[in-house]
């Protein structure tokens, strides 16, 4: 009885550990300036960065999710023509909808075009994005199809609401690793018109 009461404190013990060190583990995290803040929102600018990005036919989070980040990951541990390991950013991107859908890595701000590995997986593109001004609402715990559905439907009211213009497609960031339990962060954006004055 006393060792599986040991057993039991140990394995309590390491998750707490693990989880601690999974909300304070120093991951490059991408720069965006808040230019406005609302109750529900708030309009960011986005300044360009280099992607990791793949396309797939998967219509959902859960589908996305877990062939994305595979392919994903396999480039940033290795599946390079450098053999280089690749800093994990945070947050993952993810544009969902019915057509296609994409996953995306943000490269460590030390890579440019000339220098940042190509990925052997030839369905991997690496691209440059635009500046970005976009509106954000955050929800924090596990992220799954519902959630983002809520969220961003509450986004586009809050934007109609306040005579915001937006364009494209919703996307989903996500910020934590798939096994981080407590303190996690998800956020839903999209592109908006601002005047840049």
């Amino acid at each position: 009885m006393k060792t599986s009461i040991i057993i039991i404190s140990v394995v309590v013990i390491l998750l707490i550990a693990s989880q601690l060190y999974l909300i304070m583990a120093s991951t490059e995290i991408q720069s965006y300036r808040v230019i406005k803040t609302e109750n529900d929102f708030e309009i960011r600018i986005y300044p360009p960065v280099i992607m990791a990005s793949v396309t797939m036919k998967a219509k959902s989070y859960k589908e996305l999710s877990s062939s994305g980040f595979k392919k994903l990951a396999s480039f940033i541990f290795g599946a390079n023509n450098s053999k280089a390991n690749i800093a994990m950013t945070s947050p993952v991107h993810m544009d969902i909808n019915n057509d296609q859908s994409s996953m995306s890595f943000i490269m460590p701000a030390n890579y440019t075009r000339d220098n940042v590995p190509k990925p052997n997986d030839s369905d991997i593109t690496i691209k440059t994005t635009d500046e970005d001004y976009v509106a954000a609402i955050q929800f924090g715990g596990f992220a799954d199809d519902d959630k983002i559905k809520t969220y961003t439907a509450q986004l586009e009211s809050a934007l109609k609401a306040n005579g915001i213009e937006y364009f494209g497609t919703y996307r989903y960031l996500g910020y934590n690793a798939p096994f981080q339990i407590v303190g996690r962060k998800n956020e839903i954006i999209v592109s908006v018109r601002w005047n840049k004055k």
